[in-house]
């Protein structure tokens, strides 16, 4: 740029100022050139008192590529109201920006007067309204267009591939394809990266073997581009062994390589695969540390969530949106409060935009933390707020066994004209199970569906049984399961039976157990409820029998695990557990108090032994 200043200043001295075709030449390199500055061509710009449409041409070109891109929109219209027609090399740049500021009212006006200026029927204009009306959505008006194209380039089938790709059209995007090859139009990367997106998205591994085999068969160069999107296609199918053989056949592999190894074994529940490549990567961007995050947070395994997070931190990875949604996630599983807080504070102290989405996932870390007034500050505050906020913020109080006040929210959804979904209702009849409200429960239950044309699921149906349960609507409760157009799942059933330990209620008991028995053999639960509704009942030796029958089948009680906040830090622990490095000290003190509640006499010893 400072030679280009000097011939500027040459221009200048000689009085050449007036000559638009060197200006035109200034401005273009300003605009366009990677060594160019759009500032300096916007000021020469502005200095000249007729710029031409090869002027304007460029610095719309050259605002499209910046973080600015609507100026690209506003020297359009200047340039139409100046009495200029905007020609071929115009209208591509100017829809690349509508697209990608999704600027749909411009897109149409643009379409128009492509059309109106005869320059509608130009390849490249109508390459650029394919990709304007797939990035709404409008996958039939793309179409159209493509249709109307009368000589194809490579171009115009991957635009139109790929916009069948990134909507999901999975079918579509190969019957094109099909087309594509009869036209005798040889593919290239894009297309096949296409193809292979599409076939990840669908989670069809047939298709992405055929693609696969064309580009053995027909020799296809193939980049590491393809080679990513090849081993992508079959970690997202589940079909590791062969991503696993991709990647040991690449020369070259880059963090992107990686992390779709990782990502594919920890999409699949293999956590320990998924640490192995992990541990071994070169180097680690923050997509390959949230994949490993969120393969933790899948499975369970919060505390080694937090200590990977912990790590990432050390490695010098800022974490982004993912990163925080998915820890916070963690932190509300095991209650760790002070965590969040310490999320919430590097929200804050790193101006990070909070968005709906890290926006809910705090209300939800706060409302299962058991900070209530904290998350109901939070959603209260919030300028914007989607149906997944208020779905959070019911289930919150829910929750908390505020019910009256999640039904308060719900009308207050209601009358912003928030659509509810199948999750609201979950949230709303969980607030009447635990709040007792059960004829409010049974008129939402019955509005769902009549009123808002969501049918129940098994959650739902799920929370009335447990609703009419507590409250000894027995009855009730078998009628309303005898009803259903679903089969009854263990939860429905364990519902019941949680029920009938609460009002004693033996005889139905012994009837959902054999349902449970059925769908879950080899489940301690039911056993364990069983045994403890007959305990309750003094009936010691029905008590034995359920013992000895999970004993004959192999059934062994499901280990709890509880969690203990001391001094900010949180301890699991379990039935007989030695993981703790004070564990003997803890046993100890066990021990003592066992001994002292057997010298007492307000337990009988033996009935203890068969209390489950």
């Amino acid at each position: 740029m400072s030679q280009l200043r000097q011939i500027h200043a040459q221009i200048i001295l000689h009085r050449l100022t007036l000559q638009n075709l060197t200006l035109g030449k200034l401005i273009a390199f300003c605009a366009v050139a990677d060594a160019g500055d759009i500032r300096y061509a916007q000021l020469v710009f502005d200095q000249v008192i007729e710029p031409n449409k090869f002027m304007y041409n460029s610095l719309i070109r050259g605002y499209s590529n910046t973080d600015t891109p609507l100026k690209s929109l506003l020297l359009y219209r200047k340039m139409i109201s100046s009495g200029l027609s905007p020609n071929e090399f115009t209208l591509p740049f100017v829809l690349k920006v509508c697209a990608g500021t999704a600027a749909f009212r411009d897109a149409v006006v643009v379409h128009g007067q492509a059309i109106k200026f005869g320059i509608g029927c130009q390849v490249c204009v109508q390459n650029g309204l394919i990709n304007v009306y797939i990035s709404f959505g409008l996958i039939r008006f793309a179409r159209h267009v493509f249709d109307e194209i009368s000589q194809r380039t490579l171009v115009s089938w991957n635009t139109m591939i790929g916009g069948y790709s990134k909507l999901s059209f999975c079918k579509e995007a190969f019957w094109l394809f099909r087309e594509m090859r009869e036209s005798e139009l040889r593919p290239d990367k894009f297309t096949l990266v296409n193809l292979l997106s599409v076939c990840s998205q669908s989670c069809d591994l047939a298709l992405g073997r055929f693609v696969h085999l064309y580009m053995v068969i027909t020799g296809v160069e193939i980049d590491q581009i393809v080679r990513n999107s090849l081993l992508d296609m079959y970690a997202k199918c589940g079909n590791l062994r062969s991503s696993q053989t991709v990647f040991n056949l690449m020369s070259d592999k880059n963090v992107v390589s990686w992390t779709s190894l990782v990502c594919g074994y920890a999409k699949n529940g293999h956590i320990e695969s998924a640490k192995a490549v992990f541990d071994k990567m070169p180097v680690k961007n923050v997509v390959s540390w949230n994949a490993m995050i969120t393969c933790y947070v899948q499975e369970g395994q919060f505390n080694e969530a937090l200590a990977l997070f912990n790590k990432m931190q050390s490695s010098k990875v800022v974490p982004d949106k993912a990163t925080l949604v998915s820890i916070l996630s963690a932190c509300g599983q095991i209650g760790d409060l002070v965590m969040g807080e310490e999320i919430y504070k590097y929200i804050c102290n790193s101006n990070m935009e909070l968005g709906l989405t890290l926006l809910n996932s705090l209300v939800d870390m706060y409302a299962k933390c058991g900070a209530l007034e904290m998350a109901l500050h939070l959603f209260l505050k919030s300028p914007e707020k989607n149906v997944v906020s208020w779905n959070v913020i019911i289930g919150a109080l829910a929750l908390h066994g505020c019910g009256l006040k999640a039904i308060e929210m719900f009308e207050d959804m209601q009358s912003r004209e928030v659509f509810p979904d199948k999750f609201t209702f979950t949230g709303l009849l969980s607030a009447c199970c635990h709040s007792g409200l059960v004829d409010t429960g049974r008129y939402y239950f019955d509005i769902m569906n009549s009123y808002y044309g969501i049918s129940p699921e098994l959650e739902h149906y799920a929370c009335m049984v447990d609703l009419l349960g507590r409250l000894g609507l027995l009855d009730e409760a078998v009628r309303l399961i005898g009803g259903m157009p679903i089969k009854p799942d263990v939860v429905i059933w364990g519902a019941l039976l949680g029920a009938c330990r609460i009002h004693g209620n033996l005889e139905i008991s012994k009837l959902i157990l054999k349902q449970l028995l059925e769908l879950e053999p080899h489940s301690s639960g039911p056993y364990v409820l069983l045994c403890n509704i007959f305990c309750e009942a003094k009936r010691w030796e029905d008590a034995k029998k359920i013992r000895k029958l999970m004993k004959n089948g192999g059934v062994t009680k499901s280990r709890a695990i509880s969690f203990i906040e001391i001094n900010n830090h949180v301890f699991e622990f379990m039935a007989y557990d030695q993981r703790h490095q004070l564990s003997s000290s803890i046993y100890t003190m066990l021990d003592q108090l066992t001994d002292h509640l057997r010298s007492c006499s307000f337990f009988d010893i033996d009935e203890m032994q068969v209390l489950v």
